[in-house]
């Protein structure tokens, strides 16, 4: 081979070679028309001024080779898209990004003068860019008019919409919809319209009300995003973790999202896993798209029955009759007279409540949070039975025994033959019963521990269930993971074997027998009140005195109150490593605080004045205050201080409580009354209004012996007239005097009476409801005094 036929084989491979290489990545500042067209295959990137945005041509995850031209944050790992022009119609490789002789920005697919896939007009501009908050912009056009499914810090999100990535779910900017029935199932605080977020952490809505961020006054970057789940979450991305954290969310308890679950089918949330599962109802079988099929349809009306679901709750609306009835009887009735009516739901606690389900049944999902249960219609000749059952079903437990006697002789002619009978069986049972109850004399404390273990004794009509030890420590993992812990013990959280979370308080030196712990266990399960935790059970075996309650995810109010939003940059500044998970929670708004205070005065004038028997709390304090969903306030360890040992309590035996949230007649010689919580709810609702504990000194020109925050934020509010110097500072600035000033002025007069030294000066707790409701007149109180201090 001659050597010019070789350099021309050289040549040809080291072209065929270079051709399949990829093309070297490209950085742009500005897509012009002299670059025009942009292809996929180019690597081509445009970059924001300052490199924290991106944009391009991505390969499409859920279709191989077809691709869309979006925005997403640079260097960032994961989930990072913010913005995509093409998202529903991606294109091949062929596709072109180019600037038309006429100034339009044009997005096509293989033809120059096929259609048009950018979202909008753009024309009259002079090249593409990316700004630094993240917007395309080109001529008259920006990519922050038209978001997909998240909102960036500075953009505007007023008169526009999110639509998540599967099309399921919209956010108009005041409410979550459900696209498949276009029906709403969450609203903003008060129905007001979003309008932007900052860096900071700060979601401004109208009239000038803020949300904030768990990680608020920190700049990081940050999206606000509409997921495929349903939920609207802000995220923020930690630099040390590389991943987003979420750091506010508009609902905590997934099943709540419409279209979760398909018609017919019941959502259950587990909270330790944040996870959701959709099951069908007894009498109904699997079906496509997460549904449920009646398994046998009804033949004839009159032969049908009802089983009873215990907190199953359908919220879809659309085909719901909402009724008014006196009883059960006649909800049962409405429902039997319909042809469509699929079951209905009712509410045993005198409310009226009777809602049947016509046509259809969805959004359906359980959870202890409610008193509804639902009742499913099924054919008579249905053999599923219910797999929701509540708490109230007694266990009952036989021992039968069967006593046989053996036939009578036949009959004899010898009298004497009958008597030696006679007497033998006698004998034999004489000696018998003497044999029998010397063993049970002997096993007695064997018998007795066996009727403990297994509920055998007396147990009150109605109440609680009874728990066995080996239940609750399987439940609890053998009570290795506490949530919380009080005067009253340790809290756990647990799991029990129908899959609900409960929260365990294994309590310590209780005082009474077994007798009298379930008598008073018995009592605290009967009070019912929204604002009150529920008990669902108890334990008293092996020495152990158990409680199990509700689990309220959202934890105590202290936590919401007590935190410092300079934690994270102070940990930056002092080399703190950041730890995930931590316990920092979102700074509640006025609005929520008064609902809080609200919620908290009534369940204490429930237990007060409207229980069956007198209840005294003896404790209130923000970390017996609990937050639930949407923010709804739950009272715990009420009824408690009766089964306190009298040696346990602090100091002296007759003070019961936590030290600072006191009353003055507990270190008196006088009657102790329902007056000593009204002190103490006093207390806490001046640390709601200022979110501070009252003996922290706010105020460094008193003197650190006289500080007193009741007199202190007293004569600021009737003497300087200034009732901004007592709010929370990291809130101050959200406090409009038009739209908050009545609200708290009445929470500030309302604690001022609640802190009377008196007894008798103090308004019992229904007043202080209707005080805070604004149903009855303030008037100026007098200054609280400190009990302890020479005036």
């Amino acid at each position: 081979m001659s050597s010019s036929n070789c350099l021309l084989l050289f040549f040809f491979l080291f072209t065929l070679s270079s051709s399949q290489q990829p093309p070297t990545p490209t950085n742009i500042s500005v897509f012009s028309s002299s670059i025009s067209p942009w292809r996929p295959t180019q690597n081509q990137t445009l970059l924001s001024p300052d490199a924290t945005f991106a944009a391009g041509f991505l390969p499409s995850p859920d279709s191989p080779g077809l691709y869309t031209f979006s925005v997403w944050f640079h260097d960032v790992s994961s989930n990072h898209v913010v913005w995509s022009a093409n998202r529903r119609s991606p294109v091949s490789a062929a596709a072109s990004l180019l600037i038309s002789r006429s100034g339009e920005l044009r997005l096509v697919n293989s033809s120059v003068n096929g259609t048009n896939l950018w979202p909008s007009p753009a024309v009259n501009g002079s090249g593409l860019s990316l700004s630094l908050n993240g917007s395309l912009v080109y001529g008259n056009f920006q990519s922050f008019d038209i978001p997909t499914d998240t909102i960036l810090p500075n953009q505007q999100i007023n008169g526009t919409t999110l639509v998540s990535n599967n099309g399921k779910y919209m956010f108009d900017s005041m409410q979550l919809v459900f696209t498949g029935r276009n029906d709403s199932y969450w609203r903003n605080l008060g129905n007001l319209t979003f309008m932007s977020l900052s860096d900071l952490g700060v979601m401004v809505y109208g009239n000038n009300a803020m949300y904030y961020a768990s990680d608020f006054g920190v700049k990081k970057l940050r999206k606000l995003s509409l997921d495929d789940d349903g939920n609207l979450r802000l995220y923020s991305y930690d630099l040390k973790l590389s991943q987003w954290i979420v750091r506010w969310q508009a609902l905590f308890q997934l099943c709540s999202v419409h279209g979760t679950c398909g018609a017919n089918s019941i959502c259950i949330y587990d909270a330790s896993n944040l996870s959701t599962s959709c099951v069908c109802p007894p009498g109904y079988s699997k079906w496509p798209n997460d549904s449920c099929q009646l398994k046998i349809p009804f033949k004839n009306l009159g032969n049908t029955k009802f089983l009873k679901l215990d907190f199953v709750t359908f919220t879809g609306g659309l085909n719901q009759s909402d009724i008014k009835t006196t009883n059960f009887s006649t909800c049962e009735a409405q429902c039997l007279a319909k042809r469509n009516c699929l079951g209905f739901m009712f509410k045993y606690d005198g409310s009226n409540f009777c809602v049947l389900q016509l046509e259809r049944m969805v959004d359906g999902y359980w959870s202890p949070d409610t008193e509804t249960a639902m009742f499913l219609r099924v054919d008579e000749s249905e053999t599923d039975v219910t797999n929701f059952t509540g708490m109230t079903t007694l266990m009952q437990t036989m021992c039968p025994m069967k006593i046989r006697l053996p036939l009578p002789p036949e009959e004899s002619r010898t009298t004497t033959r009958n008597i030696v009978i006679v007497c033998t069986l006698f004998i034999a049972e004489l000696l018998s019963g003497a044999f029998f109850f010397w063993t049970f004399l002997k096993k007695y404390i064997k018998y007795r521990d066996m009727a403990r273990t297994f509920g055998l004794e007396v147990m009150p009509a109605g109440g609680p269930k009874r728990f066995s030890y080996a239940e609750l420590k399987e439940a609890t993992k053998d009570f290795s993971n506490p949530i919380g812990k009080g005067g009253f013990g340790v809290v756990y959280m647990g799991k029990l074997s129908d899959g609900r979370v409960v929260a365990v308080k294994s309590l310590k030196n209780v005082t009474g027998g077994d007798a009298d712990f379930w008598a008073e266990v018995t009592i605290i399960a009967r009070m019912h009140h929204l604002n009150l935790v529920r008990l669902w059970g108890f334990c008293a075996e092996k020495g152990s005195r158990i409680l199990v309650y509700e689990y309220v995810s959202n934890g105590s109010l202290d936590e919401f109150l007590f935190q410092s939003v300079d934690e994270e940059a102070l940990e930056r500044e002092q080399g703190v490593a950041l730890v995930l998970g931590s316990k920092k929670k979102p700074i509640l708004d006025w609005n929520v605080r008064y609902r809080i205070a609200l919620g908290v005065a009534r369940a204490i004038a429930y237990l007060h004045e409207e229980c069956l028997e007198w209840v005294l709390h003896c404790d209130i304090k923000p970390e017996n205050i609990l937050v639930g969903e949407d923010f709804c306030p739950k009272v715990s360890d009420f009824g408690l201080a009766k089964l306190k040992k009298k040696e346990d309590m602090i100091s002296m035996s007759r003070i019961r409580g936590t030290p600072g949230y006191m009353a003055p007649e507990w270190t008196q010689p006088e009657q102790i009354t329902s007056k000593a919580d009204v002190y103490s709810y006093g207390l806490v609702l001046l640390e709601i209004v200022s979110g501070s504990r009252n003996f922290l000194q706010l105020d460094s020109k008193v003197e650190s012996d006289q500080w007193f925050l009741p007199g202190w934020a007293f004569d600021k509010v009737f003497k300087e007239m200034n009732v901004e110097d007592i709010l929370d500072h990291r809130i101050k600035q959200g406090y409009d005097s038009r739209a908050h000033f009545d609200m708290i002025n009445r929470m500030v007069k309302t604690a001022m009476w609640c802190l009377q030294e008196r007894p008798e000066a103090r308004p019992s707790m229904g007043k202080v409801a209707k005080m805070l409701e604004g149903t009855v007149e303030i008037t100026e109180p007098n200054k609280p005094k400190i009990f302890y201090l020479d005036d």
